[in-house]
C-alpha cells in the first residue's frame, strides 16, 4: 500500500512485496553464478579448442552479468524489507532498483541469443561438458524471462494509468465540483468496464444473450463500487486477512468460557430444538440430494461409482417428467440413492441451469408426509453469478409492514421456481395425488436463499408451509420479511460458514477492519505472511503484533491511502474508519438478514486428525446479530459443505435419544467420515 508507481502507472503490486521472489530469484543466480564461476575455474586452461575463445568470452560475460543481476536483487530484498504496508517511505528508492533489474534484462537476453547461436555452430569443437551447460544457462536464461513476462501480465492494473492520474499534489485537490464529477464518472465507467471485461472472459463458455449481459453489468457495477476506494494490493489483503484472523483468535481465547454467545430469538423451548434437529437431519438428505452425482460421487469416493452403475445410462424420461440436461441419468441416479424414494415418488425434476434459473425437484415424502422441493445450491458458474447479483430487489409481500426487499439474484431464481411451481401446475399435480400431504421447501447455500424466498412467495397460498435452509446466504431479507419469515424458516448454520455471514454491508465491514490491520501493524508484511503461513498450517498461539500506531504511521494517515473520493472529492467511508473507529454515518449497502429462526450448530470438542477426527457438536437457537461479521477461519469454507452440514445434524441426532426423524433410509448420501469408518471394518 499503495501500489507500485513504475513507467507513469500504478501495479497490482507493492514495493514491499518484492521480498520473496527476490530472494527466490537471488538463491537462484547464486547458485548459478557458484555453478559457473566452478566449471570456467576447472576449464580455465583448456579453451584452446576450435571456437573455445567465443565460449570463453561467453563465460566471463556471463559470470559479470550474473553478479549484477546478484547486486541489484540483493538490494532490491533489502530495501522491499524495511518500512511497513503502511508506512513506504523507506522503500522510496524502489523504482529505480526495479528499473536497473529490468534494464539488466536487455544484455542478459542478448547474451542468451549470443549462446544460443553459439552452442547450435557445429565449428565449436570443445568439450562436450562445457557446451552442455551453456545450453543449460541459456535455457534457464529464457525460463527466467518467461516468467518474469508472466508475472509482468499478472501484476499489470488496466486502471493504473487511470488511477495514477489521481494521486496529484494537496494544491491540486481543490478542483471545481463539476470537473471532480466528471473525473470521478469517467474513472467509475473505466472501471466497470474493465470488471465487465472480466467477467465476460471468464464466463466465455456461458453465452452472451441479453440475461447474461445484463446479469455481467450489474455484477461489474457492483465490484467498482466495492474496490474503487481502496489501495490494497492482493498481498495486503492477504496480511490483512493473516492479521485479523489472529486478532479473532485472541478475542476468542481470551473469552469467558461461560459467556453465552446467543440466546434464543424468542422463547422456544428445548424440545423445539430437538424436533427441529431431526427434522433439519431428515431433510437435508434432499438438499444434498439436489447437487446430483458430483456431490455423491465426492462424498462417497470408494462406493459412489459403482452404485451409480446401476442407474445411469438408463432412460426414464417416458416415465418421470425431467427437464433439462442428464443424458446419463447419473443425476436421477443419484438422487434415488441419496433420497431412498422410489422412481414414483418423484412429480417432476428440473436439471435446467442458467443465470436466475437453478436446478430443482419436487418429490413425495411419505416418511413426513410432505411434498418436498428441493433447490440444487451453488454448483455451476451460472450459480455463481446468480449469487454476485447482490442488488435489492423489491418482494412485495402482504401482510408485511415495512420495506420488504431481498437479494435479487437469488429473489429472481426463486421467482423462475415460483412460475414453473404455479404457472406449469406442479404443485397442483403433486396434491392431485397427495392432497393430504404438507408443503416442506428445502435448500442449501444459494438453494436454501432461494428456498425461503419462493416460501414468502407460497406462503399466502399454503399457510402451513414450513422451509428449511441450511447453510443459507447472510444478505437475503430486509428486517420486515426476516421477522415476518420466522412463523414458517429454519435456518441451520454450522460453526464459522462464511456464507451466512456474507452480505454487502459485513464486505464493507471487512474492508475496514482489514485496512486498520495493515494500517495499525508496525511489523513488515514479509514477516506478517511468514508467521501468517506458519500459523494456518501449524497452529500456535496468534502472534501479539504491535497495532498501537507510532508518530510516523499516524502522520502517514494524513496522506491519502485510497483511491477516487479519497484523493478527488473527499474522503470516503472506509478512510473515516480508519482515523476515528466509526462505522460511516449512511452505509452504502442496505442492511439484509438471514431468514427465519436460525439454529447454530458449533463444535465442542474434536479428536483425531483431518478425515479421522471425531467431532462433538452442539446445537443452539441464535440471533442474527450473531452473523453481522465475517469471522477468518480455516473452517470458513469447511463447514459450509453440505456433507459437513448433513454429518453435524445426524451426530447431534445420534447424541440425542428419541429422535425419530433421524432414522434415514439405507440408500442415503453417506459423508466422508462414514466412508472412512466403512472402509477401516
Amino acid at each position: 500500500m499503495p501500489g507500485l508507481q513504475l513507467f507513469g502507472r500504478r501495479w497490482a503490486i507493492a514495493s514491499d512485496d518484492l521480498v520473496f521472489p527476490g530472494a527466490f530469484e537471488l538463491l537462484v543466480r547464486v547458485i548459478w553464478w557458484i555453478g559457473v564461476l566452478v566449471l570456467y575455474s576447472v576449464h580455465k586452461g583448456h579453451f584452446d579448442c576450435l571456437g573455445g575463445a567465443l565460449l570463453q568470452s561467453y563465460f566471463i560475460v556471463l559470470l559479470v552479468m550474473l553478479g549484477a543481476v546478484i547486486c541489484c536483487m540483493s538490494s532490491i530484498v533489502y530495501i522491499s524489507m524495511q518500512g511497513t504496508i503502511s508506512n513506504p517511505g523507506p522503500r522510496k528508492c524502489m523504482p529505480k532498483l526495479v528499473y536497473i533489474r529490468l534494464a539488466l534484462y536487455i544484455p542478459e537476453f542478448a547474451w542468451a541469443i549470443m549462446g544460443a547461436i553459439w552452442v547450435s555452430d557445429n565449428g565449436v569443437q570443445c568439450d562436450k561438458t562445457v557446451v552442455h551447460v551453456i545450453l543449460l544457462t541459456v535455457i534457464a536464461s529464457w525460463l527466467i524471462m518467461l516468467f518474469t513476462t508472466i508475472a509482468i501480465v499478472i501484476v499489470f492494473d488496466p486502471l493504473g494509468r487511470k488511477k495514477a492520474l489521481y494521486y496529484v499534489r494537496d494544491e491540486d485537490h481543490n478542483l471545481e465540483s463539476s470537473q471532480s464529477d466528471q473525473l470521478l464518472y469517467n474513472f467509475k465507467k473505466t472501471a466497470t468496464r474493465v470488471w465487465e471485461t472480466r467477467i465476460r472472459l471468464l464466463c466465455c463458455c456461458i453465452g452472451n444473450d441479453n440475461d447474461n449481459r445484463v446479469a455481467f453489468s450489474s455484477i461489474a457495477q457492483l465490484l467498482t463500487s466495492y474496490f474503487a476506494d481502496t489501495d490494497l494490493v492482493p498481498s495486503d489483503i492477504a496480511a490483512g486477512l493473516t492479521l485479523l484472523h489472529q486478532e479473532q483468535d485472541k478475542v476468542e481465547l481470551s473469552r469467558d468460557p461461560d459467556e453465552v454467545l446467543s440466546q434464543s430469538p424468542s422463547h422456544p423451548v428445548r424440545d423445539d430444538l430437538e424436533v427441529e434437529l431431526g427434522k433439519a437431519a431428515h431433510y437435508m438428505q434432499f438438499a444434498a440430494a439436489a447437487y446430483g452425482w458430483p456431490l455423491y460421487v465426492y462424498s462417497n469416493p470408494v462406493t459412489g461409482l459403482c452404485k451409480l452403475c446401476g442407474e445411469c445410462c438408463q432412460s426414464r424420461r417416458a416415465q418421470h417428467d425431467i427437464v433439462g440436461g442428464d443424458n446419463l441419468n447419473c443425476h436421477f441416479g443419484s438422487i434415488l440413492q441419496t433420497t431412498g424414494l422410489q422412481y414414483r415418488d418423484f412429480i417432476h425434476i428440473s436439471f435446467h441451469n442458467r443465470i436466475y434459473e437453478i436446478p430443482f425437484f419436487v418429490a413425495l415424502d411419505h416418511k413426513t408426509e410432505a411434498i418436498l422441493v428441493a433447490i440444487r445450491g451453488t454448483l455451476s458458474l451460472e450459480d455463481v453469478l446468480t449469487d454476485l447479483s447482490a442488488d435489492c430487489e423489491n418482494l412485495h409481500t402482504d401482510g408485511v409492514d415495512g420495506d420488504c426487499f431481498s437479494h435479487k439474484g437469488i429473489c429472481q431464481a426463486a421467482s423462475y421456481i415460483y412460475r414453473r411451481l404455479i404457472n406449469d401446475g406442479i404443485l397442483n399435480q403433486a396434491f392431485t395425488v397427495a392432497p393430504e400431504y404438507k408443503l416442506v421447501i428445502v435448500g442449501h447455500s444459494l438453494g436454501a436463499g432461494a428456498a425461503s424466498v419462493l416460501a414468502v412467495q407460497l406462503r399466502s397460498s399454503f399457510p402451513t408451509l414450513k422451509c428449511y435452509a441450511f447453510s443459507p446466504p447472510g444478505g437475503l431479507f430486509s428486517k420486515a420479511l426476516a421477522d415476518y419469515s420466522k412463523n414458517f424458516i429454519i435456518s441451520i448454520i454450522v460453526g464459522k460458514d462464511l456464507v451466512p455471514r456474507l452480505s454487502l454491508p459485513n464486505m464493507e465491514d471487512l474492508k475496514n477492519r482489514i485496512l486498520r490491520m495493515v494500517v495499525n501493524c508496525n511489523r513488515p508484511k514479509y514477516q506478517i505472511l511468514l508467521h501468517g503461513c506458519w500459523y494456518e498450517i501449524f497452529g500456535g498461539n496468534p502472534d501479539d503484533f504491535p497495532t498501537e500506531l507510532d508518530g510516523r504511521n499516524m502522520a502517514s494517515l494524513t496522506q491519502p491511502l485510497l483511491a477516487e473520493q479519497t484523493l478527488l472529492v473527499q474522503k470516503s467511508s472506509s478512510y473515516n474508519t480508519l482515523t476515528d473507529g466509526s462505522s460511516p454515518e449512511s452505509p452504502r449497502y442496505p442492511h439484509l438478514y438471514l431468514p427465519g429462526k436460525i439454529i447454530h450448530i458449533t463444535e465442542d470438542s474434536r479428536s483425531g486428525w483431518l478425515c479421522f477426527s471425531d467431532v462433538k457438536y452442539n446445537a443452539r437457537w441464535s440471533k442474527e446479530t450473531a452473523f453481522s461479521s465475517i469471522y477468518i477461519s480455516p473452517r470458513m469454507i469447511t463447514d459450509h459443505m453440505p456433507d459437513i452440514v448433513l454429518s453435524a445434524l445426524r451426530s447431534l441426532c445420534q447424541e440425542r435419544s428419541g429422535c425419530g426423524p433421524c432414522q434415514t433410509p439405507p440408500h442415503v448420501l453417506r459423508t466422508n467420515q462414514d466412508n472412512d469408518a466403512a472402509a477401516g471394518e
